[in-house]
């Protein structure tokens, strides 16, 4: 099977070297992939957003499947391109329709889909430019801390928790009547802080069948003690500590199968992966966020504690045969580690020649996450660089690998954060 994985970040090159290693795979391509990426796939130079440049490589290369890595195309609609197209519509897409990846394109529309489907969830309203006044005094029925989101997709950076309600008020005025985050923010939804700890939940579904993938814990602060500005994740574990059986049983009824239920209920098209954002509040999980895609970096220590051959899984979502599929974990924990550029996640460089890779021995993996290949060196090419993903009995264990190679690898500008898993510590593995 040929298979094209659309993408060029750390998620579409750990997707990438789980699905070559299957012996259904024949030949592998990225686009536009990375300096990782290229050392077993060929990489293709195309805007994921371009659907008929991606047609043209699909007919062109004899592709079977693709798998779609950022939000961006799915909620832009490459599945009912390809469904809708009699010369596309026999490829396995993986990836929801424009209708299922509203969940998470609008977050309006998800929290409508929570209500309606009784998925525990914070408290809300949405607000449009009209509505400023309205949503400042809706801010001063809640308690702080106050929880802004753009209701459009801001490349993670659309959610603000800010302290004090002047500042929320303000903030909330910039969003709507300023565009801060441009058209994502033409829409503003104001929730209710949860005080928790954070974790993510991922399902493999056909959209009537589904698997349930490890749990992670995800960094999104650029900042020691997860403060600072929010990034595309900084670093993650899996599994969570603190996800025990009955927690998991409790997340699965509440969240997992009301969720699937809700998709077929509504007769979306949903054949691909749901990341579920939770919060841990007590004991009971109540959902922050839907993505219709795997998160980035928990993609990276997700994928690779799939034991069973993911490609042929995914081989079975086309016809919902995915009950059919023996799906197997690995017990060991993973975690990884973001080596990020100097100023991210606001402006820094690019061009950066990167040294130490060659160091990295098999107790680790590295995933190219902004890298590009130019005159036989690796170079900086994004904000988040490489992940450094490592395996052991517990986190701890895992951690001291990523770390020890975070300091062998260099490259001018290199941040990472010194403190994942701290907070897992009065956690039992």
């Amino acid at each position: 099977m040929n298979v094209l994985i659309l993408g060029s970040g750390g998620r579409e090159h750990a997707l990438a070297h789980k699905i070559a290693q299957s012996k259904h795979c024949s030949k592998i391509f990225v686009a536009p992939g990375n300096a990782g990426t290229q050392k077993f796939a060929q990489n293709i130079d195309l805007n994921v957003n371009d659907f008929e440049a991606v047609k043209k490589i699909v007919l062109a290369e004899e592709i079977e499947m693709l798998v779609v890595g950022p939000e961006d195309p799915l909620v832009n609609g490459i599945q009912d391109f390809f469904t809708q197209d009699k010369s596309l519509s026999h490829i396995h897409l993986i990836g929801p329709s424009k209708e299922g990846a509203k969940l998470e394109g609008s977050k309006e529309r998800a929290k409508e889909f929570m209500k309606t489907h009784q998925i525990p969830t914070a408290a809300y309203q949405s607000f449009n430019p009209s509505q400023v006044k309205e949503g400042q005094a809706f801010l001063d029925s809640l308690k702080p801390p106050y929880v802004l989101k753009a209701d459009g997709l801001a490349a993670g950076k659309g959610v603000l928790i800010i302290d004090d309600i002047q500042e929320a008020k303000l903030a909330l005025d910039e969003m709507l009547t300023q565009q801060k985050f441009g058209e994502a923010s033409s829409k503003v939804v104001i929730e209710e802080f949860l005080d928790g700890i954070e974790l993510s939940v991922f399902v493999l579904t056909d959209g009537k069948n589904y698997k349930t993938l490890p749990t992670a814990k995800d960094y999104k602060r650029i900042g020691e003690g997860d403060t600072g500005l929010n990034t595309g994740g900084m670093g993650a574990i899996s599994p969570v500590p603190f996800a025990n059986e009955a927690f998991m049983k409790h997340i699965e009824k509440d969240i997992v199968q009301p969720t699937i239920n809700g998709l077929q209920k509504e007769n979306i098209d949903y054949k691909g992966f749901v990341f579920i954002g939770l919060m841990k509040v007590g004991n009971q999980a109540k959902v922050i966020e839907y993505n219709v895609r795997m998160g980035d970096p928990e993609t990276e220590v997700v994928i690779p504690r799939i034991q069973s051959d993911l490609l042929e899984a995914l081989t079975h979502l086309k016809k919902q045969e995915l009950n059919q599929v023996d799906f197997q974990l690995k017990e060991e924990t993973a975690t990884t580690l973001m080596l990020v550029s100097g100023g991210y996640p606001e402006a820094y460089e690019k061009g950066k020649k990167i040294s130490g890779l060659d160091l990295v021995e098999q107790d680790a993996q590295v995933f190219h996450a902004g890298t590009k290949f130019e005159n036989n060196e690796v170079l900086t090419n994004g904000g988040r660089v490489l992940a450094i993903t490592a395996f052991g009995e517990n986190f701890q264990e895992a951690l001291k690998v990523s770390y020890k190679y975070a300091k062998m690898i260099d490259f001018e500008g290199k941040y990472y954060r010194t403190d994942l898993g701290k907070d897992l510590e009065n956690y039992s593995n």
